[in-house]
């Protein structure tokens, strides 16, 4: 106490100095409509970037919450979108047809994602008690990633498209050309479209998108850009070498397209046989 008290009596002269100059500023502020307008306008700038700075801590301790927010938005506007082109589609062709409703999309997370090899697959987060199964279609937000062909009660394996097994109807956006998405084990980048008819015409940067004319992936999902070309020892079919859209070596979130009426689609195909 005693040491406090012989600061103030040493500072004595500074510290009346100090409370003189703030009575003066307040009073300037008080009397002076210009003056209180700067304080107020600057206060405000302190505190804005004080609360600015607060809860740009709070979101990032809550990304990964927002990002499953996304997902989850993502999700129910690609569904609705989906079966908006599906309907599209009957009108144009089936007139009365509506396909409203085909296809339930859920989410997944990658857990493992393997993209060096000849024969790559990919292992996510969800199986039969999510109501995941085989032979349903997996995209991201850029594209196709591949078909699921085993699952257990809480995982799946998907055939990624980077594998030599893998065989995807795709066709020309700008046309009804058609071909096989396959991959020849080499870049991760680039996948190939084969058979598709010479009479094609094929233009380097057009888009490649899926065909729809399998059960597992509706028309329209994008793949990627044509980035060269050639025809095959026939010269009756070309081979399209594809930019993917998708950066296959980086994959996290993915949805996963159920078509619901693939099953009776089937037994009518089998009906036929």
């Amino acid at each position: 106490m005693q040491q406090i008290f012989n600061f103030l009596i040493r500072n004595k002269n500074n510290i009346l100095f100090l409370l003189l100059l703030g009575i003066s500023l307040f009073l300037t502020i008080q009397s002076h409509s210009f003056h209180k307008s700067k304080f107020i306008s600057s206060a405000n700038f302190i505190t804005g970037g004080v609360y600015n700075w607060s809860n740009n801590i709070q979101t990032y301790f809550h990304l990964e919450e927002y990002n499953k927010r996304l997902v989850e938005e993502n999700k129910y506007l690609r569904s609705k979108l989906t079966n908006i082109q599906d309907t599209i589609s009957a009108e144009n062709f089936l007139d009365s047809i509506s396909y409203e409703g085909i296809y339930q999309i859920r989410t997944a997370t990658v857990i493992n994602n393997n993209y060096s090899k000849t024969n790559n697959f990919i292992t996510l987060n969800r199986g039969k008690n999510s109501n995941i199964a085989t032979e349903q279609g997996v995209i991201t937000s850029q594209g196709i990633v591949g078909i699921i062909d085993q699952v257990s009660a809480n995982y799946s394996r998907v055939i990624s498209i980077l594998n030599s097994n893998s065989r995807i109807n795709a066709q020309l956006k700008k046309t009804n050309h058609f071909g096989s998405l396959v991959w020849d084990g080499k870049d991760p980048n680039i996948v190939q479209l084969i058979d598709v008819p010479r009479q094609a015409p094929v233009k380097k940067g057009d888009t490649i998108i899926t065909g729809g004319r399998s059960l597992i992936f509706p028309q329209g999902i994008p793949i990627g850009n044509i980035t060269d070309f050639k025809l095959d020892v026939s010269e009756s079919y070309f081979t399209i070498n594809i930019r993917l859209f998708n950066d296959m070596t980086n994959i996290g979130y993915v949805y996963i397209i159920e078509n619901k009426d693939k099953a009776e689609i089937k037994a009518l195909k089998n009906s036929d046989d």
